[in-house]
């Protein structure tokens, strides 16, 4: 298993909860962005640079994923190519998507993107939070012991 992190748009507390992670299950992380990353040295987290350009950092994430690899990302339409591959999807807030999900999901995000075309002031996404965060380190949590993720004997 893998862990893969759509970097660019990740809030900094995920990746640290996800360094935690990837140390104390020696759990091998990716952070894949189009800028540097700074990671802790460390042999299982890795920073990956792509090149700039809308998508690219999907795009490596997609062709690299293989099935049971999470990838924490907030894009939707990522997180389908995603599922599609057979990798688990994750929220930064802690919400999995899922097949039975996804395509709800979709649809919103394409009726709220027409109606800001059309001029309709939709806010924004609430302000991440700490409840965020517990959301998010509980979700993965439940995840990795569900498939027998343990911390290796020492």
């Amino acid at each position: 298993m893998h862990i893969w992190v759509d970097a660019d748009a990740c809030p900094a507390v995920i990746k640290d909860i996800l360094f935690r992670v990837a140390e104390r299950l020696q759990l091998n992380v990716t952070l894949v962005a189009n800028q540097l990353i700074k990671v802790p040295g460390s042999r299982v987290i890795r920073a990956l640079q792509v090149p700039a350009g809308p998508d690219v950092a999907d795009a490596e994430i997609v062709a690299r994923v293989e099935a049971g690899d999470i990838v924490v990302t907030g894009d939707i339409p990522f997180a389908a190519q995603v599922l599609e591959k057979g990798g688990l999807p994750l929220n930064p807030r802690g919400e999995w998507y899922t097949r039975d999900t996804i395509a709800q999901q979709l649809s919103m995000r394409a009726f709220m993107e027409e109606l800001r075309g059309s001029g309709v002031d939709t806010g924004g996404p609430a302000a991440f939070s700490q409840a965020d965060s517990r959301n998010f380190a509980n979700a993965l949590d439940r995840q990795l012991a569900r498939v027998g993720v343990r911390a290796p004997a020492r």
